[in-house]
Protein backbone atom coordinates (compact mmCIF):
# COMPACT_ATOMS: atom_id res chain seq x y z
CA UNK A 1 0.00 0.00 0.00
CA UNK A 2 0.73 3.72 -0.72
CA UNK A 3 1.89 5.08 2.34
CA UNK A 4 0.35 8.09 1.52
CA UNK A 5 -3.24 6.32 1.03
CA UNK A 6 -2.82 5.05 4.73
CA UNK A 7 -1.85 8.65 6.37
CA UNK A 8 -5.27 10.48 7.89
CA UNK A 9 -6.74 13.45 6.10
CA UNK A 10 -5.75 15.59 8.99
CA UNK A 11 -1.85 14.22 9.15
CA UNK A 12 -1.91 14.96 4.92
CA UNK A 13 -2.97 18.55 5.57
CA UNK A 14 -0.60 18.88 8.55
CA UNK A 15 2.34 17.36 6.15
CA UNK A 16 1.21 19.61 3.23
CA UNK A 17 1.22 22.44 5.20
CA UNK A 18 4.51 21.60 6.29
CA UNK A 19 5.59 21.17 2.63
CA UNK A 20 6.77 17.41 3.32
CA UNK A 21 4.90 16.38 0.48
CA UNK A 22 2.89 18.21 -2.23
CA UNK A 23 -0.83 18.04 -3.15
CA UNK A 24 0.39 16.32 -6.30
CA UNK A 25 1.64 13.75 -4.69
CA UNK A 26 -1.03 13.17 -2.54
CA UNK A 27 -3.55 12.92 -5.59
CA UNK A 28 -1.94 10.72 -7.68
CA UNK A 29 -0.96 8.16 -4.77
CA UNK A 30 -4.73 7.93 -4.39
CA UNK A 31 -5.26 7.70 -7.99
CA UNK A 32 -2.97 4.78 -8.38
CA UNK A 33 -4.70 3.44 -5.40
CA UNK A 34 -7.94 3.66 -6.95
CA UNK A 35 -6.58 2.52 -10.43
CA UNK A 36 -5.61 -0.48 -8.92
CA UNK A 37 -8.08 -1.57 -6.02
CA UNK A 38 -11.45 -0.14 -7.56
CA UNK A 39 -11.98 -2.27 -10.62
CA UNK A 40 -12.70 -5.01 -7.73
CA UNK A 41 -14.72 -2.73 -5.43
CA UNK A 42 -17.03 -0.53 -7.81
CA UNK A 43 -16.76 2.30 -4.83
CA UNK A 44 -15.44 4.73 -7.36
CA UNK A 45 -18.05 6.05 -9.82
CA UNK A 46 -16.21 9.17 -11.41
CA UNK A 47 -13.16 10.73 -11.14
CA UNK A 48 -13.02 14.42 -11.20
CA UNK A 49 -10.90 15.52 -14.78
CA UNK A 50 -9.80 18.40 -13.12
CA UNK A 51 -8.28 17.09 -9.96
CA UNK A 52 -4.57 17.10 -11.19
CA UNK A 53 -4.66 20.95 -12.18
CA UNK A 54 -6.72 21.48 -8.62
CA UNK A 55 -3.42 19.72 -6.91
CA UNK A 56 -1.49 21.66 -9.04
CA UNK A 57 -3.20 24.80 -7.87
CA UNK A 58 -2.97 24.05 -4.03
CA UNK A 59 0.95 22.91 -4.48
CA UNK A 60 1.80 26.36 -6.04
CA UNK A 61 -0.21 28.41 -3.40
CA UNK A 62 1.90 26.60 -0.92
CA UNK A 63 4.97 27.15 -2.24
CA UNK A 64 4.36 31.05 -2.68
CA UNK A 65 3.00 31.15 0.80
CA UNK A 66 -0.28 32.33 -0.08
CA UNK A 67 -3.02 32.31 2.96
CA UNK A 68 -4.47 28.77 2.27
CA UNK A 69 -7.42 26.80 3.91
CA UNK A 70 -7.30 24.30 6.39
CA UNK A 71 -8.05 21.43 3.61
CA UNK A 72 -5.70 22.84 0.89
CA UNK A 73 -4.53 19.80 -1.06
CA UNK A 74 -6.96 17.37 0.49
CA UNK A 75 -8.33 15.08 -1.61
CA UNK A 76 -12.06 14.25 -1.06
CA UNK A 77 -14.44 11.67 -2.29
CA UNK A 78 -18.60 12.96 -2.62
CA UNK A 79 -21.82 10.60 -2.29
CA UNK A 80 -23.02 10.54 -5.94
CA UNK A 81 -26.27 11.55 -4.51
CA UNK A 82 -24.36 15.57 -3.55
CA UNK A 83 -24.16 17.98 -6.54
CA UNK A 84 -21.13 18.80 -8.09
CA UNK A 85 -20.33 21.20 -10.07
CA UNK A 86 -19.59 20.06 -13.70
CA UNK A 87 -19.07 16.30 -12.18
CA UNK A 88 -22.10 14.15 -13.36
CA UNK A 89 -24.30 13.33 -10.24
CA UNK A 90 -26.15 10.49 -11.14
CA UNK A 91 -27.97 9.30 -7.66
CA UNK A 92 -27.59 6.13 -8.94
CA UNK A 93 -30.91 6.47 -11.04
CA UNK A 94 -30.63 6.02 -14.86
CA UNK A 95 -33.36 9.02 -15.32
CA UNK A 96 -29.97 11.33 -13.85
CA UNK A 97 -27.68 9.24 -15.60
CA UNK A 98 -26.14 12.27 -17.17
CA UNK A 99 -27.22 14.40 -15.47
CA UNK A 100 -24.48 17.14 -14.62
CA UNK A 101 -24.73 20.09 -12.10
CA UNK A 102 -24.07 23.39 -12.88
CA UNK A 103 -23.37 24.36 -9.63
CA UNK A 104 -22.02 22.54 -6.15
CA UNK A 105 -24.16 21.83 -2.80
CA UNK A 106 -23.16 24.27 -0.47
CA UNK A 107 -21.86 21.86 1.61
CA UNK A 108 -19.25 21.11 -0.91
CA UNK A 109 -18.40 24.59 -1.98
CA UNK A 110 -17.88 24.78 1.72
CA UNK A 111 -15.23 22.14 1.90
CA UNK A 112 -13.44 23.82 -1.54
CA UNK A 113 -13.45 26.96 0.26
CA UNK A 114 -11.25 25.50 2.96
CA UNK A 115 -9.16 24.32 -0.05
CA UNK A 116 -10.53 20.34 -0.32
CA UNK A 117 -10.06 19.14 -3.97
CA UNK A 118 -13.38 16.83 -5.44
CA UNK A 119 -11.01 13.62 -6.19
CA UNK A 120 -14.50 11.66 -7.41
CA UNK A 121 -17.80 10.45 -6.87
CA UNK A 122 -18.42 7.49 -4.80
CA UNK A 123 -21.60 4.90 -5.54
CA UNK A 124 -25.17 4.35 -3.79
CA UNK A 125 -28.31 3.18 -3.51
CA UNK A 126 -30.56 4.21 -6.62
CA UNK A 127 -31.87 7.28 -4.95
CA UNK A 128 -30.10 6.36 -1.69
CA UNK A 129 -33.46 4.28 -0.72
CA UNK A 130 -31.78 1.29 0.61
CA UNK A 131 -29.18 -0.27 2.49
CA UNK A 132 -26.64 -1.02 -0.52
CA UNK A 133 -24.83 0.44 -2.67
CA UNK A 134 -26.31 -0.96 -5.88
CA UNK A 135 -28.07 0.53 -9.09
CA UNK A 136 -28.67 0.40 -12.67
CA UNK A 137 -26.33 2.86 -13.53
CA UNK A 138 -23.14 1.72 -11.99
CA UNK A 139 -23.76 -1.67 -10.51
CA UNK A 140 -22.78 -2.97 -6.88
CA UNK A 141 -20.44 -2.01 -4.97
CA UNK A 142 -18.83 -4.70 -2.60
CA UNK A 143 -17.26 -4.59 0.91
CA UNK A 144 -13.59 -4.51 0.77
CA UNK A 145 -13.75 -7.31 4.26
CA UNK A 146 -15.86 -9.31 2.19
CA UNK A 147 -16.46 -8.94 -1.71
CA UNK A 148 -19.43 -11.12 -1.32
CA UNK A 149 -21.34 -8.71 1.15
CA UNK A 150 -22.53 -5.03 0.70
CA UNK A 151 -20.80 -1.96 2.36
CA UNK A 152 -24.48 -1.16 3.41
CA UNK A 153 -26.09 1.79 2.09
CA UNK A 154 -26.79 4.25 0.93
CA UNK A 155 -23.43 6.17 1.32
CA UNK A 156 -21.70 2.60 0.62
CA UNK A 157 -19.36 3.52 -1.68
CA UNK A 158 -18.01 6.62 0.52
CA UNK A 159 -17.51 4.05 2.71
CA UNK A 160 -16.14 1.12 0.99
CA UNK A 161 -13.72 3.70 -0.78
CA UNK A 162 -12.18 5.28 1.98
CA UNK A 163 -12.08 1.70 4.13
CA UNK A 164 -9.90 0.59 1.08
CA UNK A 165 -7.48 3.55 1.25
CA UNK A 166 -8.87 4.97 -1.95
CA UNK A 167 -9.72 7.74 -0.19
CA UNK A 168 -8.66 9.70 2.97
CA UNK A 169 -12.63 10.97 3.96
CA UNK A 170 -15.59 12.21 2.71
CA UNK A 171 -19.29 13.03 2.38
CA UNK A 172 -22.11 10.78 2.72
CA UNK A 173 -25.81 11.97 3.87
CA UNK A 174 -28.03 10.19 6.32
CA UNK A 175 -32.16 9.76 6.63
CA UNK A 176 -31.92 6.30 8.10
CA UNK A 177 -28.80 5.52 9.02
CA UNK A 178 -26.87 5.84 5.68
CA UNK A 179 -23.60 7.43 7.11
CA UNK A 180 -23.64 5.32 10.18
CA UNK A 181 -24.60 1.81 8.73
CA UNK A 182 -21.83 1.75 6.15
CA UNK A 183 -19.41 3.14 8.34
CA UNK A 184 -20.09 0.15 10.72
CA UNK A 185 -20.27 -2.50 7.73
CA UNK A 186 -16.77 -1.23 6.56
CA UNK A 187 -15.27 -0.64 9.95
CA UNK A 188 -14.48 3.56 9.78
CA UNK A 189 -16.23 6.24 11.88
CA UNK A 190 -18.77 8.47 10.64
CA UNK A 191 -21.10 11.61 12.00
CA UNK A 192 -24.64 12.25 11.59
CA UNK A 193 -24.86 15.26 12.60
CA UNK A 194 -28.23 17.30 13.29
CA UNK A 195 -30.10 18.53 10.55
CA UNK A 196 -29.96 21.90 10.56
CA UNK A 197 -26.15 22.17 11.07
CA UNK A 198 -24.86 21.57 7.70
CA UNK A 199 -26.49 22.64 4.60
CA UNK A 200 -28.94 20.17 3.12
CA UNK A 201 -29.51 22.00 -0.34
CA UNK A 202 -27.91 20.30 -3.74
CA UNK A 203 -29.03 16.76 -2.66
CA UNK A 204 -31.23 14.56 -4.60
CA UNK A 205 -34.12 13.14 -3.85
CA UNK A 206 -33.93 16.72 -2.15
CA UNK A 207 -33.74 17.49 1.38
CA UNK A 208 -37.15 18.85 1.85
CA UNK A 209 -40.84 18.31 2.92
CA UNK A 210 -40.75 15.53 5.35
CA UNK A 211 -36.95 14.89 4.85
CA UNK A 212 -35.83 17.92 6.51
CA UNK A 213 -36.74 16.73 9.43
CA UNK A 214 -33.98 13.96 9.99
CA UNK A 215 -31.76 13.98 7.28
CA UNK A 216 -28.26 15.14 7.42
CA UNK A 217 -25.18 16.04 5.14
CA UNK A 218 -22.14 14.80 7.04
CA UNK A 219 -18.46 13.48 6.77
CA UNK A 220 -16.94 9.94 6.72
CA UNK A 221 -13.64 8.81 7.34
CA UNK A 222 -10.87 6.32 8.41
CA UNK A 223 -10.07 8.36 11.78
CA UNK A 224 -12.08 10.42 14.40
CA UNK A 225 -9.91 13.28 14.06
CA UNK A 226 -10.79 13.31 10.37
CA UNK A 227 -14.67 13.88 11.07
CA UNK A 228 -14.42 16.71 13.59
CA UNK A 229 -11.83 18.02 10.94
CA UNK A 230 -14.53 18.41 8.15
CA UNK A 231 -17.79 18.60 10.33
CA UNK A 232 -15.81 21.71 11.25
CA UNK A 233 -15.39 23.23 7.51
CA UNK A 234 -18.90 21.87 7.00
CA UNK A 235 -20.59 24.24 9.38
CA UNK A 236 -17.77 26.95 8.78
CA UNK A 237 -16.30 27.19 12.39
CA UNK A 238 -12.27 27.06 13.36
CA UNK A 239 -11.21 23.53 14.47
CA UNK A 240 -12.03 22.85 17.73
CA UNK A 241 -9.46 21.63 20.37
CA UNK A 242 -10.45 18.44 21.86
CA UNK A 243 -9.27 18.07 25.53
CA UNK A 244 -8.84 14.63 26.84
CA UNK A 245 -10.35 15.00 30.19
CA UNK A 246 -13.14 17.38 28.85
CA UNK A 247 -15.96 14.27 29.72
CA UNK A 248 -14.47 13.34 32.97
CA UNK A 249 -17.14 12.60 34.95
CA UNK A 250 -19.88 12.85 32.58
CA UNK A 251 -23.25 10.68 32.67
CA UNK A 252 -23.18 8.12 30.16
CA UNK A 253 -26.00 5.34 29.32
CA UNK A 254 -25.66 2.54 27.49
CA UNK A 255 -28.53 -0.07 25.51
CA UNK A 256 -28.08 -2.77 23.11
CA UNK A 257 -32.11 -3.48 23.19
CA UNK A 258 -34.91 -1.33 21.89
CA UNK A 259 -37.56 -3.91 21.46
CA UNK A 260 -37.50 -3.88 17.91
CA UNK A 261 -34.85 -5.77 16.53
CA UNK A 262 -32.47 -8.23 18.76
CA UNK A 263 -28.89 -7.76 18.10
CA UNK A 264 -25.73 -10.59 17.47
CA UNK A 265 -23.56 -11.88 20.78
CA UNK A 266 -20.88 -10.08 19.37
CA UNK A 267 -22.24 -6.57 18.71
CA UNK A 268 -23.81 -6.72 22.62
CA UNK A 269 -19.87 -7.60 23.29
CA UNK A 270 -19.01 -4.51 21.15
CA UNK A 271 -21.46 -1.72 23.00
CA UNK A 272 -20.05 -3.03 26.47
CA UNK A 273 -16.40 -3.21 25.44
CA UNK A 274 -17.16 0.99 24.27
CA UNK A 275 -19.06 1.45 27.35
CA UNK A 276 -16.50 -0.07 28.97
CA UNK A 277 -13.84 2.49 27.24
CA UNK A 278 -15.48 5.62 28.63
CA UNK A 279 -15.48 4.45 32.07
CA UNK A 280 -12.18 3.88 31.87
CA UNK A 281 -11.63 7.08 30.89
CA UNK A 282 -13.58 8.39 33.87
CA UNK A 283 -17.01 8.40 32.86
CA UNK A 284 -19.85 7.67 34.65
CA UNK A 285 -21.07 4.79 32.92
CA UNK A 286 -24.85 2.93 33.75
CA UNK A 287 -26.79 0.74 31.53
CA UNK A 288 -29.94 2.71 30.92
CA UNK A 289 -32.18 2.36 28.25
CA UNK A 290 -33.71 6.32 27.57
CA UNK A 291 -37.66 6.96 26.96
CA UNK A 292 -39.51 6.35 23.90
CA UNK A 293 -36.52 4.81 22.16
CA UNK A 294 -38.75 1.47 21.72
CA UNK A 295 -40.92 4.14 19.20
CA UNK A 296 -38.58 5.54 17.22
CA UNK A 297 -38.68 2.78 14.32
CA UNK A 298 -42.60 3.19 14.36
CA UNK A 299 -41.94 6.88 14.16
CA UNK A 300 -39.90 6.85 11.39
CA UNK A 301 -41.66 4.96 9.39
CA UNK A 302 -44.85 7.02 9.65
CA UNK A 303 -42.85 10.36 9.37
CA UNK A 304 -40.35 9.19 6.04
CA UNK A 305 -41.46 6.12 3.95
CA UNK A 306 -44.53 7.95 2.44
CA UNK A 307 -42.69 10.64 1.75
CA UNK A 308 -40.10 8.10 -0.21
CA UNK A 309 -43.30 6.58 -2.21
CA UNK A 310 -43.94 10.25 -2.93
CA UNK A 311 -40.72 11.08 -4.40
CA UNK A 312 -40.28 7.77 -6.47
CA UNK A 313 -43.61 8.52 -8.15
CA UNK A 314 -42.41 12.13 -8.98
CA UNK A 315 -39.55 10.67 -10.73
CA UNK A 316 -40.62 7.59 -12.08
CA UNK A 317 -44.08 8.85 -13.35
CA UNK A 318 -44.43 6.88 -16.76
CA UNK A 319 -40.84 5.21 -16.54
CA UNK A 320 -40.94 2.85 -13.82
CA UNK A 321 -39.12 0.20 -15.88
CA UNK A 322 -36.17 2.00 -15.62
CA UNK A 323 -35.99 1.59 -12.22
CA UNK A 324 -33.35 -0.56 -10.18
CA UNK A 325 -34.84 -3.61 -8.70
CA UNK A 326 -35.86 -1.91 -4.94
CA UNK A 327 -37.29 1.30 -6.92
CA UNK A 328 -39.19 -0.96 -8.76
CA UNK A 329 -40.83 -3.07 -5.96
CA UNK A 330 -41.02 -0.45 -3.55
CA UNK A 331 -43.22 1.26 -6.32
CA UNK A 332 -45.26 -1.85 -6.67
CA UNK A 333 -46.15 -2.55 -3.46
CA UNK A 334 -46.66 0.70 -2.16
CA UNK A 335 -50.62 0.58 -2.32
CA UNK A 336 -50.57 -2.81 -0.22
CA UNK A 337 -50.16 -0.69 2.44
CA UNK A 338 -53.14 1.90 3.47
CA UNK A 339 -52.04 5.72 2.68
CA UNK A 340 -51.66 7.73 5.81
CA UNK A 341 -54.04 10.31 5.76
CA UNK A 342 -53.34 14.28 7.09
CA UNK A 343 -54.60 13.68 10.48
CA UNK A 344 -52.07 10.62 10.63
CA UNK A 345 -48.63 12.19 9.86
CA UNK A 346 -49.40 15.48 11.92
CA UNK A 347 -50.49 12.96 15.26
CA UNK A 348 -47.37 11.28 14.25
CA UNK A 349 -45.42 14.52 13.84
CA UNK A 350 -46.84 15.66 17.18
CA UNK A 351 -46.11 12.64 18.98
CA UNK A 352 -42.31 12.38 17.38
CA UNK A 353 -42.13 16.36 18.84
CA UNK A 354 -43.46 15.53 22.04
CA UNK A 355 -41.57 11.99 22.59
CA UNK A 356 -37.92 14.13 21.19
CA UNK A 357 -38.67 16.79 24.07
CA UNK A 358 -38.91 14.20 26.52
CA UNK A 359 -35.59 12.65 25.53
CA UNK A 360 -33.66 15.61 25.60
CA UNK A 361 -34.90 16.44 28.91
CA UNK A 362 -33.89 13.02 30.07
CA UNK A 363 -30.72 13.23 28.27
CA UNK A 364 -29.90 16.89 30.41
CA UNK A 365 -29.24 14.27 33.25
CA UNK A 366 -27.41 11.53 30.99
CA UNK A 367 -25.51 13.79 27.78
CA UNK A 368 -24.18 10.80 25.94
CA UNK A 369 -25.95 7.37 24.98
CA UNK A 370 -23.60 4.13 23.24
CA UNK A 371 -26.12 1.95 21.43
CA UNK A 372 -25.75 -0.76 18.42
CA UNK A 373 -25.41 0.85 15.02
CA UNK A 374 -28.05 -2.17 13.89
CA UNK A 375 -28.31 -5.73 14.51
CA UNK A 376 -25.34 -7.18 12.62
CA UNK A 377 -22.34 -6.60 10.71
CA UNK A 378 -22.41 -6.48 6.77
CA UNK A 379 -24.69 -8.93 5.49
CA UNK A 380 -24.55 -10.73 1.50
CA UNK A 381 -25.32 -9.33 -1.53
CA UNK A 382 -29.14 -9.17 -2.15
CA UNK A 383 -29.98 -10.61 1.40
CA UNK A 384 -33.93 -9.58 2.49
CA UNK A 385 -33.93 -10.92 5.92
CA UNK A 386 -31.35 -12.01 8.17
CA UNK A 387 -31.43 -14.45 11.33
CA UNK A 388 -30.60 -12.80 14.80
CA UNK A 389 -30.93 -14.57 18.15
CA UNK A 390 -33.85 -17.07 16.94
CA UNK A 391 -35.57 -14.38 14.91
CA UNK A 392 -36.39 -13.63 10.89
CA UNK A 393 -36.77 -10.04 10.62
CA UNK A 394 -36.18 -8.17 7.55
CA UNK A 395 -32.74 -6.03 6.87
CA UNK A 396 -34.84 -2.49 7.30
CA UNK A 397 -36.07 -3.22 10.81
CA UNK A 398 -32.58 -4.35 11.84
CA UNK A 399 -31.26 -1.02 12.07
CA UNK A 400 -33.92 0.44 14.21
CA UNK A 401 -31.16 1.53 16.41
CA UNK A 402 -30.08 3.62 13.60
CA UNK A 403 -33.26 5.09 12.43
CA UNK A 404 -34.21 6.27 15.57
CA UNK A 405 -31.82 8.90 15.88
CA UNK A 406 -33.20 10.18 12.39
CA UNK A 407 -36.89 10.33 13.90
CA UNK A 408 -35.26 12.12 16.86
CA UNK A 409 -33.15 14.51 15.01
CA UNK A 410 -29.92 13.88 16.93
CA UNK A 411 -26.26 14.21 16.35
CA UNK A 412 -25.06 10.49 16.36
CA UNK A 413 -21.22 9.09 15.21
CA UNK A 414 -20.09 5.06 14.48
CA UNK A 415 -16.85 4.24 15.36
CA UNK A 416 -15.41 0.58 15.24
CA UNK A 417 -16.01 -1.52 18.58
CA UNK A 418 -14.99 -4.68 17.78
CA UNK A 419 -14.95 -8.20 15.39
CA UNK A 420 -17.55 -10.70 14.43
CA UNK A 421 -16.07 -13.96 14.38
CA UNK A 422 -15.50 -13.65 10.31
CA UNK A 423 -13.43 -10.78 10.95
CA UNK A 424 -16.48 -8.18 9.82
CA UNK A 425 -16.11 -4.82 11.15
CA UNK A 426 -18.52 -3.63 14.20
CA UNK A 427 -19.74 -0.49 14.93
CA UNK A 428 -21.00 1.30 17.67
CA UNK A 429 -22.77 4.74 18.23
CA UNK A 430 -22.65 7.42 20.35
CA UNK A 431 -25.50 9.86 20.43
CA UNK A 432 -25.65 13.30 21.75
CA UNK A 433 -28.04 16.25 22.29
CA UNK A 434 -28.77 18.93 20.03
CA UNK A 435 -25.71 20.95 19.11
CA UNK A 436 -23.26 18.14 20.84
CA UNK A 437 -21.65 17.08 17.71
CA UNK A 438 -18.01 17.62 18.94
CA UNK A 439 -18.79 15.98 22.59
CA UNK A 440 -20.06 13.37 20.88
CA UNK A 441 -16.50 13.32 18.48
CA UNK A 442 -14.40 13.22 21.80
CA UNK A 443 -16.28 10.44 23.41
CA UNK A 444 -15.68 8.69 20.06
CA UNK A 445 -12.11 9.24 19.90
CA UNK A 446 -11.75 7.80 23.29
CA UNK A 447 -13.18 4.86 21.86
CA UNK A 448 -11.40 4.52 19.73
CA UNK A 449 -7.99 4.73 21.11
CA UNK A 450 -9.49 2.31 23.05
CA UNK A 451 -10.25 -0.39 20.71
CA UNK A 452 -8.01 0.07 17.95
CA UNK A 453 -10.45 1.86 15.62
CA UNK A 454 -9.67 1.00 11.73
CA UNK A 455 -8.02 -1.31 10.77
CA UNK A 456 -6.94 -2.34 7.01
CA UNK A 457 -8.94 -5.04 5.35
CA UNK A 458 -7.61 -8.16 3.48
CA UNK A 459 -5.23 -6.53 0.97
CA UNK A 460 -7.55 -6.78 -2.22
Amino acid sequence: MDELTFQSATALCDMMRRREVSPVDVLQAHLRRIEKINPRLNAIVTIAPDAVSKAKEAEAAIIQGKAIGELTGLPITIKDTIETAGLRSTSGSSRRAHFVPNRDAPAIARLKAKGAIILAKTNTAEMAMDYTADNPVFGRTHNPYDLSRTPGGSSGGEAAAIAACLSPAGIGSDLAGSIRIPSHFCGIAGLKPGSARVPGAGQFPPSIGPYSLGSAIGPLARYVEDLKLLFSALIDVPLQESKGDALQGQRVGWYASDDTAPVTAETLRAVESAARALADAGLAVQECRPPGIEQGFDLWLKLFSWASVVQLRDVYQDHEEEGGGFVRWRLATADDTLTPSLDDYIHAWMERDRLREALIDWMARTPLLVAPVGATPAFKHDTLKISVAGERIGVFRAFSYSQSFNAFDLPAVSVPAGRSAEGLPIGIQIIGRPFAEFEVLRAARIVEKALGGWQPPPEL
